[in-house]
């Protein structure tokens, strides 16, 4: 059955270039199980798991003359091996080294011929570990009709669940003169077909429940913000280049909390003051011009459920969304716990509006849900005009106990985030099983000292550490 792109997938779709590819990703390290976890057994693995997640197997093919918006067809042509990849660092790889495949593989834009997604199983790490990485096109992953392969590929038990044998036959491709014939005849029954094919749609922001929708109040706290005015500019609103740099920083899930505990706020204003302190730095570090009034606005994508739609425990799916949310990090501010007070205030409003969803009740919601989440952020994020903040942050609370693939235990996952036009970082977190991950994507050309942002993002923690103390 031919599926029509939506208005929005189709302008992800249409708005990519070479510079910006709209995928995101996510980098997994595992410990291997006894035996190891082969490249055979990964094949394995994800095709039992690709009839949670069909349009892993569909292409995009585009309407001819621009009648109406693709459409999602089966390939027929479908070869996993050519979605699942083998790769090695030289034995014993470093984690550097790592972090330089993943900026070389991130930098790249997916094969538009196949089904938009890739994964590199990354073999020859040290210390006895195994690297999956994955990206998938944000046309791709929309949170309803299509999630994220990653949140059905890991299990909460080191068992493996069994699955019935998948017989996939795909469905016939129509040819290009029965596309066209069928968007004339959709053109002809609905003349605004026609007008809604060739117009701008980046209108509104996508959610887990729908695609376009009301704006409703989902939208009053940045309507509120943009009234402001543009985002400061500064050194990380540039053009972007092909080439990017990828680091990580992993810390402890319970330092936030202490932090938390201590000034009565929430882990995600911990994160946030942390992020400033550590791009106060960044920019003193540069000698770039910081006085008492400096900002870099944020965008921070925030999970959030309606009161009464969250059915914790029940049978009913949960009604969950992803709401946009600016805030402006108060890099000018000097002393530590006054950035925190800041941005606590400045989020309190979007918390009151909003029910947001906390660990436990996440942990409710089916499957390994960050990869998801951190999709619908950067879709959230890449519907707004890009002037109106300077970074995108994304923040998903993952479970707070191992998880298995095939068997073999996660013992860290990083977001890869996108980079958006004329926006030079991108910094994702996931925290899981004790530990707050962060995933920093940059550009190459435009930040050759983004290396330094790990070290100052754990400076900064310590400072509020210290602070509480």
């Amino acid at each position: 059955m031919v599926s029509r792109l939506s208005a929005l997938d189709a302008s992800f779709y249409s708005s990519e270039d070479s510079s910006t590819p709209m995928h995101v990703g996510s980098l997994a390290i595992i410990r291997k199980p006894r035996g190891g976890l082969t490249y055979e057994e990964l094949l394995a693995l994800v095709e039992r798991r690709l009839p949670q997640v069909p349009r892993y197997r569909q292409r995009v093919k585009e309407i001819g003359f621009g009648l109406a918006r693709p459409v999602w067809l089966d390939d027929v042509d479908f070869d996993i091996t050519y979605h699942i990849r083998r790769s090695a660092l030289p034995s014993p790889g470093s984690d550097g080294q790592l972090q330089d495949l993943v900026a070389r593989l991130t930098s790249r834009p997916l094969d538009r011929s196949r089904p938009l997604w890739e994964m590199y199983l990354v073999e020859g790490l040290s210390k006895n570990r195994l690297a999956i990485y994955t990206k998938a096109h944000q046309a791709l992953v929309d949170g309803q009709s299509a999630l994220s392969l990653g949140q059905v590929l890991f299990d909460g038990t080191a068992r493996t669940p069994d699955f019935e044998e998948d017989i996939w036959v795909p469905e016939h491709e129509p040819s290009s003169s029965e596309l066209i014939a069928g968007a004339v005849s959709e053109w002809l029954a609905r003349p605004g077909a026609r007008l809604e094919a060739v117009r701008n749609t980046v209108a509104d922001v996508a959610s887990l429940t729908g695609e376009i929708g009301d704006l409703g109040d989902r939208m009053v706290k940045v309507v509120r913000t943009a009234a402001r005015g543009a985002a400061p500019r500064g050194p990380l609103n540039q053009r972007v280049s092909r080439s990017r740099r990828f680091g990580v920083v992993t810390t402890k899930l319970a330092d936030y909390r202490r932090v938390r505990a201590k000034y009565d706020c929430d882990v995600n204003d911990v994160v946030l003051a942390t992020i400033a302190g550590a791009l106060r730095n960044w920019l003193m570090s540069r000698g770039e011009p910081v006085t008492t009034a400096s900002t870099i606005r944020a965008m921070v994508p925030m999970s959030v459920y309606r009161d009464g739609d969250l059915d914790v425990g029940g049978e009913g799916a949960a009604t969950t969304e992803v709401s946009p949310f600016l805030v402006d990090l108060p890099v000018g501010e000097g002393n530590t716990v006054v950035r925190l007070s800041q941005i606590a205030h400045a989020t309190e409003s979007h918390s009151a509006a909003f029910s947001l969803v906390d660990v436990p009740n996440m942990a409710a919601l089916s499957g390994f849900v960050p990869p998801t989440l951190h999709a619908l952020a950067a879709r959230v994020a890449t519907t707004l005009p890009s002037r109106l903040f300077n970074l995108l942050v994304t923040n998903v609370p993952g479970p707070q106990s191992p998880m298995y693939l095939g068997g073999a235990r996660l013992a860290e996952i990083y977001p890869v985030p996108p980079l958006l036009r004329n926006q030079v970082l991108s910094i994702g977190l996931t925290s899981y099983n004790g530990a707050v991950y962060y995933g920093i994507n940059a550009d190459r050309e435009a930040m050759p000292d983004a290396d330094m942002l790990p070290v100052l993002i754990t400076e900064a923690l310590d400072e509020l550490l210290e602070a509480a103390q």
